[in-house]
């Protein structure tokens, strides 16, 4: 029999040490011994990968392990408070942010400013996101957390080398490489704020599930991805499943696809672009150059419009993230019948758009982020109507349900996007 190959040998040790670190967050701490049930290793297998990843600081031993065992007590691995972390950023129109999560998911650092982007260069934008980096850099570094990776989200159409911008109409760019923008420590990476929110989605239903554990066969349980410690929700809603649409609104309007947990990027990276729907095939003109968009109808601006407010002028009242969002839901839970009118139209839209969507897709579950989680009392309703009205098949039924996260999915996203690398291959890190 001929010897594995150095290729296969290293895809086999990168397995492995995947398999235990995976096994670790999601059940620890656990004792060596534990390691090895789970993932079907020998114990002088298993000793060999957690020393590696012990040296490369993914885990750390917490000293003897539970106590009631048979045998002697092994030390208890638990994942590593002041090891990697992974930054997160968000470039929004009219702000921008940063965070970095440990490797339990818990953030650790988050700084956010209110930075008017729309129609702005990108090398000033990226210049200013870069001191907030650098702030939460020093801030993590402080703590003994190094950086491993950066993924930026942006609210647009994003190529598969994960760097270039190919359209993002509402900060008016189009055919960007912010690649060479970003700093080049951590390694950065670009992403679609919508499909990072769906990212951060799963992660909170991962943290409300029970961690795996033995089996009623006496078998070692399934070893699921790490529970990021996100919070737990008010109680609005379950996870999303393994098949929902994630629903990201802020000035403008987009969308993940998640079927069978994997996320559905199309044939260029493009799936998701609920905003330009359209929802009145002859109606307003819209940035990306169609008519009837769902944008202009569901968007930020066009509820204000619809409102009776001007939105320029609204910006400079009430600047920053969500900050428009939070006087609309005052004026609507004041009883503003002309605010509720807007929110009302704004849900048909979002519900006619979606009824094609759910049609086409079929998943188990809408989830509104973003704007949308915080006008969600007046918003769902109409959203419903619709999908009651216009489903395929009347008796199916889909569970519409307003995130926990709000405006927050998409910077956590990103950040936890960088986690999930660590837990993919952990050997880069060991190498490192």
């Amino acid at each position: 029999m001929s010897a594995p190959s150095p290729r296969t040998q290293q895809a086999l040790r990168q397995r492995n040490l995947s398999l235990a670190l995976r096994a670790v967050a999601a059940g620890g701490p656990l004792s060596r011994a534990a390691v090895a049930a789970r993932i079907g290793m020998t114990r002088a297998g298993v000793a060999a990968v957690v020393d590696e990843l012990l040296r490369a600081g993914l885990l750390v031993e917490l000293g003897p392990g539970r106590p009631g065992t048979v045998g002697r007590p092994g030390s208890a691995l638990a994942l590593n408070d002041r090891g990697p972390c992974g930054l997160g950023a968000e470039i929004g129109v009219d702000h921008l942010a940063v965070c970095a999560v440990d490797l339990r998911g818990r953030v650790r650092a988050r700084v956010a400013a209110d930075a008017a982007n729309r129609d702005h260069a990108p090398g000033p934008v990226l210049a200013r996101l870069a001191g907030l980096i650098e702030e939460v850099v020093a801030e993590v570094r402080g703590e003994g957390l190094t950086p491993t990776g950066l993924t930026v989200a942006v609210p647009g159409l994003i190529a598969r080398d994960e760097s270039t911008v190919v359209r993002a109409p509402n900060l008016g760019w189009q055919g960007v490489g912010l690649g060479p923008l970003l700093p080049a420590a951590p390694p950065a990476r670009v992403g679609n704020e919508a499909n990072l929110g769906a990212l951060a989605e799963q992660r909170l239903e991962r943290t409300a599930a029970e961690p795996p554990g033995t089996g009623a066969d006496g078998e070692p349980g399934p070893v699921e991805q790490p529970a990021a410690e996100l919070p737990a929700g008010d109680g609005r809603s379950p996870g999303p499943g393994r098949n929902f649409l994630f629903v990201s609104a802020e000035i403008g309007i987009g969308a993940a696809v998640v079927m069978d947990g994997e996320l559905l990027r199309g044939a260029h990276g493009f799936a998701g672009e609920l905003g330009h729907v359209p929802v009145r095939p002859q109606g307003r003109p819209c940035a990306c150059g169609g008519r009837g968009c769902l944008e202009q109808y569901a968007g930020e601006e066009a509820v204000l419009r619809a409102s009776g407010i001007d939105p320029a002028r609204a910006r400079a009242e009430h600047p920053g993230p969500g900050a428009r969002i939070a006087m609309l839901a005052a004026r609507a839970a004041d009883g503003d019948a002309l605010v509720r009118t807007a929110l009302r139209e704004a849900g048909g839209a979002l519900g006619i758009a979606l009824a094609g969507a759910v049609n086409l897709l079929d998943p188990e579950t809408v989830v509104l982020g973003g704007a949308l989680a915080g006008l969600g009392p007046w918003v769902v309703p109409a959203v419903e109507r619709e999908l009651g009205r216009r489903l395929a098949d009347p008796a199916r039924t889909v569970r519409l349900t307003v995130s926990a996260l709000g405006a927050e999915g998409p910077l956590l996203g990103a950040a936890l996007s960088e986690v999930d690398a660590v837990m993919e291959a952990p050997g880069t890190v060991v190498a490192g």
